[in-house]
């Protein structure tokens, strides 16, 4: 006796299990669908960042701030006094005094000093008292121009606020000759393998959602029995082809003869 409600447990556990190997062949066996998928997303993904996003330019300065202490010497506590400094020196480059300066200094009129907020970033190499601020916009010429004005306010607001006997200039910001975002390549090869997993979970959910019989594995796996024979569609259609000709051709010839006898 054939104990059906284990055999139906078992398939149900077959059908929930996603094997690796199923996948890749599924994914495979749809590759043309799959690689025009993936180019598309690609090529549309190509198209948007070069035509469609604005190009940013980022150019940096540095400064060094130096202490009456730095004069003869620098030992290892002032470096560490330095960089625990550092988070005190950005705090003073993004203030609203320094911004609203900069702002005027330059002579823009269509930025707030939240706007140039987010476009200003600062960081301190490792081991050092070298404080570098980097400034992006959507003219080079602009970001160059805010990065240097921004370098000589906040010089003076660090020795005016923090007590510091100068801040001198490590380098001046220089005129960008690319923009810094956005990354074509980058953009491409994300559109791309957004491209694939979008298909490929189409692909896979269609497959396995799909539940017709198409080989004998399916039927082992449905049924639990194993396949002795199969015969192709494809034979079945010819040989019931072949029927219908010959009894198309005996039909004809019957009817011949009828009509030869009555003649």
């Amino acid at each position: 006796m054939i104990n059906y409600s284990n055999s139906n447990a078992q398939n149900e556990q077959i059908e929930d299990v996603i094997d690796i190997g199923e996948i890749l062949y599924i994914l495979w066996s749809h590759f043309l669908i799959v690689l025009t998928v993936v180019i598309f997303f690609a090529t549309a993904a190509f198209f948007a960042t070069q035509f469609f996003i604005e190009p940013q330019y980022t150019s940096e300065t540095g400064v060094y701030v130096l202490t009456k202490q730095d004069q003869h010497t620098i030992t290892t506590s002032d470096l560490t006094a330095g960089n625990q400094l550092t988070s005190d020196y950005a705090e003073l480059v993004t203030s609203r005094p320094v911004l609203e300066k900069t702002i005027e200094n330059v002579g823009l009129t269509n930025i707030t000093t939240e706007e140039l907020k987010k476009s200003v970033s600062v960081y301190t190499p490792d081991n050092t008292r070298i404080l570098k601020i980097r400034v992006t916009y959507n003219n080079p010429q602009i970001a160059r121009d805010l990065a240097n004005t921004l370098r000589k306010e906040v010089s003076n607001q660090i020795v005016d606020v923090m007590n510091i006997d100068a801040v001198n200039t490590v380098e001046k910001a220089s005129l960008p000759t690319k923009p810094s975002s956005p990354n074509i390549i980058k953009n491409t090869i994300l559109g791309g393998v957004l491209g694939f997993f979008f298909i490929a979970v189409i692909v896979i959910a269609v497959n396995k959602l799909d539940d017709t019989v198409k080989t004998p594995e399916d039927v082992e796996n449905l049924v639990g029995l194993t396949v002795l024979a199969s015969i192709p569609v494809n034979e079945t259609e010819k040989v019931s082809n072949r029927k219908k000709r010959k009894e198309k051709k005996k039909n004809k010839r019957d009817e011949y003869g009828t009509k030869g006898s009555l003649a």
